[in-house]
């Protein structure tokens, strides 16, 4: 994907969050509105220190016991994703923000993407190879 789509990806989804930003606080409020934003963007940062301590926890006992922690790479890289888009105001990234950092959610997620074969081919060829 080109530099120009990333581009028009971007300013596309970001018209599309201020739009509902703005169609929500027409329903609520502005105060309200930006009480509601501030208040998942804390809820998050809770939420994302705590399952990423859970994550390097479990990263650390698998590499301790000299396995490829493939799942939790992945889960890792989930969670800062997700951190991101929940310290980006808004309505649309707060819920994908929240879809990546809670546990059921993330964990399917991964585990999706690991048997598609989206991700961690490299690591799963590395692995095997020892």
């Amino acid at each position: 994907m080109g530099f120009g789509r990333v581009f028009l990806t971007i300013l596309i989804f970001a018209l599309v969050e201020v739009m509902v930003l703005a169609a929500v606080a027409d329903v609520i409020g502005w105060p309200v509105t930006i009480v509601a934003v501030v208040t998942t963007a804390l809820i998050g940062s809770v939420l994302f220190r705590r399952q990423g301590l859970d994550t390097w926890v479990r990263l650390n006992e698998r590499m301790n016991r000299g396995e490829m922690p493939g799942r939790e790479l992945v889960e890792g890289m989930m969670l800062l994703l997700g951190g991101a888009f929940l310290i980006t105001p808004g309505f649309i990234t707060d819920a994908l923000g929240f879809v990546l950092l809670l546990p059921f959610t993330r964990r399917a997620l991964a585990e999706r993407l690991i048997r598609r074969g989206a991700v961690l081919g490299e690591f799963a060829f590395w692995s095997q190879g020892e």
